[in-house]
């Protein structure tokens, strides 16, 4: 399974939005827990994905499904999306990337430390906003 575009290059491609708050979230990683940022990326996008999924974003979601996935137009706007994140962490799995915080080590009791290290004032004009326990919600979703 290969994606026809870049997943995270928003610039370049039908992707995921280029606001997204995942790409800022993943460089604790790499600062704090000798990671890359590209593993935090595959780790946090789906989630971060999930989280920002509502009647509000379905649409973006839906788009970057039918653009990068090729998933079928003709399906429900939520069915779209919802198989694009699946099919975005199944790529990183093929891939041979981790696709949660344990695997790579990190430990939850962690996850209030990289919030507050991750959180970043324009947060709140996001994709979908952010405050510190929505962060750690995700990370816990990674865990």
């Amino acid at each position: 399974m290969k994606p026809k575009a870049s997943i995270l290059d928003p610039e370049y491609t039908y992707s995921v939005p280029k606001n997204q708050t995942a790409d800022i979230m993943s460089h604790i990683f790499g600062n704090y827990f000798s990671h890359t940022q590209g593993v935090g990326l595959a780790i946090l996008t789906p989630h971060w994905m999930k989280y920002s999924l509502d009647d509000t974003t379905v649409n973006k979601f839906a788009q970057y499904g039918i653009n990068v996935w090729n998933i079928d137009k003709n399906l429900e706007n939520f069915e779209i999306a919802n198989i694009a994140i699946e099919k975005t962490t199944q790529f990183f799995k093929e891939l041979g990337i981790p696709s949660t915080l344990r695997e790579v080590g990190i430990e939850e009791e962690k996850f209030e430390i990289m919030a507050k290290k991750a959180m970043n004032p324009y947060f709140k004009y996001a994709f979908k906003p952010l405050d510190e326990n929505n962060i750690i919600n995700i990370f816990k979703a990674a865990f």
